[in-house]
């Protein structure tokens, strides 16, 4: 065994670097921090990739692996930055990236009846550390939202158009910031929540709530945004609200992206 050759090691006489080399799509468990629990267990969905230097053919493929493996990674800020350094010197990188897709779920109560039920909302953390060894994280939600058409409302004699939505949120963050309070932010913008379990008390309720609150996608994003450019602990953010219309053959959406 010794004695087989690194394929990967040889020299390459093309002269290209490569940007970003590596895996995509692993699927493999992890733990994320829980605002209520401390923990909770998920399934993620991974791509890492590091930099290679032209000389060299190619990255070792199995490493990446190898070294989720080792860390059975717990998902915070700090554990990040670490994956990141283990990458760039376990395959002698100047530049790694990681991107860790995963489902988030949270119990939630039917406003009226107290009924229990699950939510899921997708999440990503981005992660990346260039040859200097800053690192840059990014967290990102999307969570599902009911709406109620202003326009619709104003016109109509009776009712007005309603539909499911999504906005999704991704932020650069000074301190850790909870994956809860960001989630809780977006749904505070929308005309109400999306629920998993609704007895008929809860529907009366929740479709009467998005009645007195019509929101177009522009107010959407425009009251996140508006919260977000006044907290001191984001660095940057960018919001987007897509309404699948339910009287139209298209959807509606608005995007606001921080200048910073």
């Amino acid at each position: 065994m010794n004695d087989m050759i690194d394929v990967q090691s040889q020299y390459d006489d093309r002269n290209m670097p490569i940007n970003k080399v590596g895996i995509k799509n692993l699927r493999y468990p992890i733990t994320v921090l829980d605002k209520e629990k401390r923990f909770q267990p998920t399934v993620a969905t991974i791509n890492m990739y590091v930099d290679l230097p032209h000389e060299y053919k190619g990255t070792h493929m199995s490493r990446f692996v190898e070294m989720l493996h080792d860390t059975k990674p717990q998902v915070s800020l700090k554990t990040f930055s670490v994956l990141l350094d283990q990458m760039k010197k376990l395959l002698n990188a100047a530049s790694a990236h990681i991107e860790m897709t995963f489902p988030y779920f949270i119990e939630k109560k039917a406003p009226m009846s107290g009924s229990l039920g699950l939510m899921d909302y997708t999440c990503c953390l981005k992660g990346s550390s260039d040859a200097q060894d800053q690192v840059d994280l990014i967290l990102e939600i999307s969570v599902p939202i009911t709406s109620v058409c202003p326009c619709s409302k104003e016109i109509s004699d009776e009712g007005a158009h309603n539909q499911r939505g999504e906005v999704k949120l991704a932020t650069r963050f000074e301190k850790f910031r909870w994956i809860e309070d960001m989630i809780e932010l977006v749904e505070k913008a929308a005309s109400c929540d999306v629920y998993s379990v609704l007895k008929r008390v809860d529907e009366k309720y929740v479709t009467e709530r998005a009645f007195r609150r019509p929101r177009f996608v522009e107010d959407v994003v425009r009251d996140i945004a508006c919260v977000l450019s006044q907290d001191k602990n984001i660095k940057w953010f960018s919001v987007s609200a897509e309404n699948f219309e339910s009287i139209h053959n298209h959807s509606a959406y608005a995007s606001i992206t921080s200048d910073q």
